[in-house]
C-alpha cells in the first residue's frame, strides 16, 4: 500500500510540449490539480448561464513552466481570450485531452 507521504510526492501532473506556431514556440500544457479542476467547473457558467472564456480558462490553468507552475493567472484570462483561437484550439485540445475534459464534462458542470 502506497504511503501518505509517496501519494504526496509523486509527480502525478504528467506534462506535454505544444507547438504553438502562431506565438512562435512551443508551450508546455500540464494536467491540473484537482483545485484547478475545481475552480475550472466552478467558473464555466458566467451571465446568463452561458459559457464564458472556456478556452483561456482551461488554458489559463494548464499552460505551465518548466518546473509545472502556471504561467497565468486567473487575472490573465481575458487577456488570454484575446489571443488567436486558432493558437488555443490547439493548446486547449491538449489541455482536455490530458484532463479527460470533453464536451460531456463541460456539459455535466454547465447543468450542475
Amino acid at each position: 500500500m502506497l504511503t501518505r507521504e509517496q501519494i504526496l510526492q509523486s509527480d502525478d501532473l504528467p506534462r506535454e510540449t505544444v507547438q504553438v506556431p502562431e506565438w512562435g514556440g512551443e508551450v508546455q500544457v500540464r494536467t491540473m490539480t484537482g483545485t484547478d479542476r475545481d475552480a475550472f467547473e466552478a467558473s464555466l457558467i458566467g451571465k446568463e448561464g452561458r459559457l464564458e472564456n472556456v478556452r483561456a480558462r482551461l488554458v489559463s490553468l494548464t499552460l505551465c513552466d518548466e518546473t509545472g507552475s502556471r504561467l497565468f493567472s486567473d487575472g490573465d484570462i481575458t487577456s488570454l481570450g484575446g489571443k488567436s483561437a486558432k493558437a488555443l484550439d490547439r493548446v486547449f485540445a491538449v489541455s482536455q485531452r490530458l484532463n479527460g475534459i470533453g464536451a460531456d464534462q463541460v456539459d455535466a458542470a454547465k447543468n450542475a
